[in-house]
């Protein structure tokens, strides 16, 4: 039998830190299934661009030293924020 507990913590340290040192099961009668979702996953959005754009894109991306999903993602907060 066990007498330590599962930490009541969101800090992902803490619980790494934990289950660095603790087997898992040695905690079944704690353990419960969880059947809803945890963690919503980020969305994939699909953008179609031009052989130019892409080098525009790719070029501009460069030039700040970021990658282009950056750059893209940057543009459209800027821009979303820009309309509200």
């Amino acid at each position: 039998m066990n007498s330590k507990k599962i930490p009541k913590t969101d800090s992902i340290r803490e619980l790494a830190k934990f289950w660095d040192n603790n087997e898992l099961t040695s905690f079944d009668d704690e353990l419960e299934e969880v059947t809803e979702q945890v963690f919503e996953r980020e969305k994939v959005l699909e953008i179609h661009l031009s052989s130019d754009e892409t080098m525009i894109v790719e070029g501009i991306a460069k030039s700040k030293g970021v990658a282009i999903s950056k750059l893209l993602h940057d543009w459209i907060v800027e821009k979303a924020q820009c309309t509200q």
